[in-house]
């Protein structure tokens, strides 16, 4: 019995060793689960399609709202904000994305020049978006902007903030003069700057370009110095935007006449 087993479990033996071993193209074959399974794993055609979709309509949003900013007044787009605050967020998502292709930020040059300046400077941000001048600095700054979804941010109208005369060191205007009424706005930052405060202004250059339809720099300049300050600086280095500083006069303009507002072009972006 015993041997019987044996030679049994030898021919068994010999039979596996004879058995020859599945070809490459019979080994490269795979199963239908797995298969399926590697198919799920990859993006389908239609998954890729509904994500453009959704950034084509999340960019249309942003266009479309940013045009309403640029051509309407301040008052009528807090109110066009109050109706939908959501759109807020929807803007400034598609502004992030807008300036993801910038190679440098103006919100970051004007931190830089911030952080060389008193901590004890009280800074008022006019336009602050998403407040990082707020989180990056040690000094005390108003966050102001049309819509607040953080504590610290003021929802306010730019030409009519909250704040007190004289009560700050710095007003900034980092690509937030966007109403039809910009210089009421300005007329808001002169009245809130203490004598010999700063006026710093960040803005699209293409806005600056009388060769394209945008403002002279110079006339611009000069009716800001008609306002009550005095012109320090003007940077054009940077290939996306313009910086300009101003410092707001000790004393007032002995004679106030009609200051010549230049009208600012429209900062539009193209549909992709």
């Amino acid at each position: 019995m015993n041997n019987n087993k044996r030679k049994r479990h030898s021919r068994n033996d010999v039979s596996k060793k004879n058995q020859k071993p599945p070809s490459n193209k019979e080994q490269e074959i795979p199963s239908a689960s797995t298969a399926k399974r590697a198919k799920s794993n990859e993006p389908s055609k239609s998954s890729n399609f509904f994500e453009k979709m959704r950034a084509r309509l999340s960019g249309g949003h942003f266009r479309m709202i940013n045009e309403k900013l640029y051509t309407c007044t301040g008052k009528e787009a807090l109110n066009y904000f109050r109706e939908d605050s959501s759109l807020f967020n929807l803007y400034h998502a598609g502004y992030r994305t807008q300036m993801s292709n910038w190679p440098e930020q103006p919100v970051n040059v004007i931190i830089k020049w911030l952080k060389k300046q008193s901590p004890s400077f009280v800074v008022a941000d006019f336009g602050c978006g998403e407040a990082f001048i707020a989180k990056s600095v040690k000094n005390t700054v108003f966050s102001l902007d049309l819509v607040s979804n953080d504590p610290d941010v003021i929802a306010c109208d730019m030409a009519n903030t909250p704040l007190g005369s004289s009560s700050a060191d710095v007003t900034v205007f980092c690509l937030s003069l966007m109403g039809t009424n910009y210089q009421t706005y300005l007329e808001e930052a002169y009245r809130v700057l203490k004598p010999g405060g700063w006026l710093l202004i960040a803005e699209v250059k293409s806005r600056f370009d009388p060769n394209t339809g945008g403002a002279d720099p110079e006339k611009f300049s000069k009716a800001i110095s008609e306002l009550g300050f005095n012109s320090v600086k003007r940077d054009f280095s940077n290939k996306m935007f313009i910086l300009f500083y101003f410092t707001k006069k000790e004393k007032k303009n002995a004679k106030k006449k009609e200051i010549e507002w230049p009208s600012l072009k429209p900062c539009l972006y193209k549909r992709r």
